[in-house]
């Protein structure tokens, strides 16, 4: 029988110098440290088109001051002998700027979204779930000790989501509990989403839902049209077996048509499904998923109206996708099979982190020159060739994406990952606090976490008018993706956000 209500039993030293009872200030040439003079040197770097434009400016206002009456009437006499060429000059800019303004894409703002948040009977305690793991007799001594020390060191805290399936002793996965699985969460998102921004279901245009693992005839998508009776024409598409980064790739995929489908509104569903994909086999590379993904989902309003830009919290900047399947290994590393004893599930492969490196690296160096100041492209630059021309064994330049965005919401796929991110980015704690305590509320939930995580930041009251948010997600094939937005207001978390209940615990001190 289901068991809903199964509970778990009972100041350094200052620098300022004393010197014959006055204070001194510090020999500033001694106390210098690079990161200022490089924040100064990117400072002077990003604003020097700005101060060239004011220099000319100032040029051109100090000569027309100078003219008299008669080096004004000279002009006008040379601009009446040469009115041809400045009529065709005129036409030229004309045709030029309708050209660049019908032909540049347009803007993508996101509305709104809303991510989903499990009823508290499905919360997944550690004792909770080793003991219903116990109970199914399906593991053995050596697999539960596994279980329990992965989940020991993963990250997650201890109210994560599990299906309603997974409470049920012994568990009951079904094509109809994982459509129920599916409903439950979509719907939910939806529902808030749609009642947040009173925009009416017969107003989209355009659907896009991906889940990788649960695939079923007619679609997830279909299920969203017959559940809101979406209109006849939508384009709606379902993308299945991409992976965790595949939320990413279906903003790239609604911002395309949208780009195409003018004055419209397009939703982004991005979720997986659990309920037929637990694994109850031995063999430990797929073991690891029982341990970190959770039940979540989100739902995401995109616009390309002008209308909508003053009440959007974002518009979308870039979409940078990287794809490493045609190497064997990168698309082996998270790999979807059967054991020994034909049980089905997904394997992770010890060169995870290795692969999912590789791809970030290449991720980051494409997308660099899109968003790094002047300064730091520069500097990566002139290091590169340095180290090409004269010293191999020079140190490599690393950029600071610091200085591009304020906000970063890595992919919550485990602790390890975020662990090497911030260490190779050079990222301060807070930088991916948000990650973290996704990771540790609603742990690994896939295509949606990098939204838990924008959600968080949200709530925490950090995201400004002009603020950058860089959401980069990695996932099987093996692929990493990353997202763009810049927020076009102060945005507070909307209505019913995930941690809408609980933000004032968070963050917690993590203990691995």
């Amino acid at each position: 029988m289901c068991n809903k209500d199964f509970q778990s039993p009972p100041s350094p030293p200052s620098t300022v110098q004393i010197k014959q009872g006055r204070k001194v200030l510090p020999d500033f040439l001694q106390n210098i440290k690079l990161k200022y003079v490089k924040l100064g040197y990117h400072y002077l770097l990003s604003h020097l088109l700005s101060l060239f434009s004011l220099s000319l400016i100032a040029i051109i206002f100090v000569q027309g001051s100078q003219m008299n009456y008669q080096d004004l009437h000279y002009l006008y006499f040379n601009l009446q002998h040469n009115l041809a060429s400045i009529i065709i000059l005129f036409l030229v800019l004309v045709f030029a700027s309708t050209f660049y303004i019908m032909t540049r894409p347009g803007s993508v703002y996101l509305v709104d979204y809303s991510c989903y948040r499990g009823p508290d009977h499905l919360k997944a305690t550690y004792y909770k779930f080793m003991e219903h793991s116990r109970l199914t007799d399906d593991f053995d001594e050596t697999s539960l000790e596994f279980q329990r020390k992965m989940l020991g060191r993963s990250g997650l805290g201890e109210e994560t989501y599990v299906p309603e399936t997974m409470n049920c002793i012994p568990p009951r996965p079904s094509m109809a509990a994982a459509r129920e699985e599916a409903e439950t969460v979509m719907f939910g998102a939806l529902d808030n989403l749609f009642k947040n921004t009173n925009v009416k279901p017969k107003d989209i245009g355009i659907l896009v839902v991906n889940c990788s693992l649960f695939n079923p005839t007619p679609s997830l998508s279909a299920m969203i049209v017959n559940k809101y009776k979406l209109r006849g024409n939508i384009r709606s598409f379902n993308l299945g077996g991409m992976g965790c980064s595949a939320g990413v790739i279906a903003i790239d995929l609604a911002k395309d048509i949208l780009q195409v489908h003018r004055n419209t509104y397009a939703i982004v569903v991005s979720t997986e499904n659990i309920t037929q994909n637990w694994y109850f086999g031995t063999k430990k590379s797929m073991l690891i998923p029982n341990c970190l993904f959770r039940v979540g989902g989100v739902a995401i309003l995109l616009s390309n109206k002008m209308a909508d830009k003053r009440r959007a919290k974002y518009k979308l900047v870039h979409v940078m996708r990287t794809h490493k399947g045609a190497d064997d290994k990168a698309f082996k590393c998270i790999y979807q099979e059967q054991d020994d004893k034909g049980k089905t599930g997904v394997s992770l492969s010890k060169d995870l982190i290795e692969i999912a490196g590789n791809a970030v690296k290449t991720n980051i160096t494409t997308l660099g020159p899109l968003v790094l100041p002047i300064s730091e492209q520069f500097l990566f630059f002139m290091t590169l060739v340095g180290r090409k021309m004269f010293n191999a064994k020079m140190k490599p330049y690393i950029p600071n994406f610091k200085l591009a965005f304020e906000h970063f919401c890595i992919h919550a796929g485990g602790r390890a990952v975020i662990d090497e991110l911030e260490k190779n980015l050079q990222l301060s704690p807070i930088h991916v606090e948000a990650s973290r305590m996704t990771l540790h509320r609603f742990g690994n939930t896939s295509s949606s976490s990098i939204w838990y995580e924008l959600a968080y930041t949200e709530a925490k009251g950090r995201i400004q008018r002009g603020h950058r948010i860089w959401q980069i997600a990695f996932g099987s094939g093996f692929k990493c993706n990353s997202a763009v937005w810049l927020a076009l207001r102060n945005v507070r978390p909307s209505p019913n956000s995930p941690w809408e209940d609980c933000i004032h615990r968070y963050p917690v001190k993590l203990a691995y």
